[in-house]
């Protein structure tokens, strides 16, 4: 395996693609490497290639987690959202561009089965052990997305920049299809390299997992309050993060058997995120 060092984004961008692929904190496509579940000729690494800081609403993609949970002028959803997303040492690696792309904790998927998001017929999950999978949008495939920083960006409003185009974080993520198994609309030789995260009247992330601290989430809710109105985004429960229109739109959701207790679980945080944001009475 070879590994690239470039000192710019261009120089990464167009070494990406035909076996390659990028790497950042490594703390996630390191282990997806070790288990053979991503596959790489040339590892590029883009630490000096990508912006990394913050400034004002502008983050860097290789800005670390650690940094973006320390640092005040960061929307409180955001904060939370990283503060709950890995232990100490994880976060002091990881990056918000990498995060973004985090793959599924799906057993199934992880374990190598030809499940349907491999490329295979079936999505073993919907006859199998299901506890930690997808309510929404779970019709093909009902892996759960892991990201606590996604759904904060997404409640956020936040927007991206690549080495290709500007879009919101939600227009980053889009459900498999029968023709494209993938999450995301990265294309391979793109690079996220900047963020714009809004300043909200008020935001909040809160979480449901297994451990009292560093698990991904069951059911995580992000909340943000701005002048044109509520956001609503929701982690651990879709194949990608899940927006939700209001608290009612939860009657809408498609539990397995096993996720019917996700959607009390969602439903309970979602009513206490839209108080923690809601416009203090005096």
């Amino acid at each position: 395996m070879e590994l690239l060092r470039p000192s710019s984004a261009d120089e990464a961008a167009a070494a990406l693609g035909n076996g390659s692929v990028a790497l950042a904190g490594g703390t996630e496509l390191v282990p997806l490497l070790r288990d053979g579940l991503a596959k790489a000729d040339t590892l590029v690494q883009i630490a000096a290639a990508v912006p990394r800081g913050i400034d004002g609403t502008k983050i860097g993609a290789g800005t670390s987690l650690a940094e973006l949970e320390a640092d005040s002028q960061i929307p409180q959803a955001l904060r939370e959202a990283c503060s709950l997303a890995a232990s100490p040492q994880l976060r002091s690696m990881g990056t918000i561009g990498g995060n973004l792309l985090q793959a599924t904790r799906c057993w199934y998927w992880r374990l190598g089965f030809d499940c349907w998001l491999h490329g295979g017929d079936k999505c073993f999950a919907k006859d199998g052990a299901q506890r930690e999978h997808a309510i929404f949008g779970n019709e093909l495939c009902a892996s759960a997305h892991p990201s606590d920083v996604a759904a904060a960006l997404v409640a956020l409003g936040a927007k991206l920049r690549t080495t290709k185009r500007e879009l919101s974080v939600a227009e980053l993520y889009r459900l498999p299809t029968g023709d494209d198994r993938g999450v995301t609309t990265l294309a391979g030789d793109e690079l996220i390299l900047e963020l714009d995260v809004p300043t909200p009247e008020a935001s909040t992330y809160l979480k449901a997992m297994d451990r009292r601290k560093w698990a991904f989430p069951l059911v995580g809710v992000a909340a943000a309050r701005s002048a044109d109105g509520i956001r609503i985004a929701l982690s651990g429960v879709a194949p990608i993060p899940w927006t939700l229109d209001s608290a009612a739109a939860l009657e809408s959701a498609t539990p397995l058997p096993g996720t019917a207790y996700k959607v009390e679980i969602a439903r309970a945080l979602v009513r206490r995120a839209l108080e923690g944001i809601a416009v203090p009475t005096s």
